[in-house]
């Protein structure tokens, strides 16, 4: 599973863990989360996300 990285604050999204604070369970791709999901950390869109290498 790819993790993504916020490139605005370093928060790492991990589809293992998914964030659940905001209703996306554990094992939610990055690409299969809504459109509208922020970071957790600094309210980026996703198009803020970059994947982590």
């Amino acid at each position: 599973m790819q993790k993504y990285v916020c490139d605005i604050c370093g928060y790492i999204y991990d589809p293992q863990e998914g964030d659940l604070d905001n209703n996306v369970i554990s094992g939610t791709e990055f690409e299969d989360i809504p459109d509208d999901w922020v970071c957790p950390l600094c309210s980026a869109g996703k198009d803020n996300f970059s994947k982590l290498e």
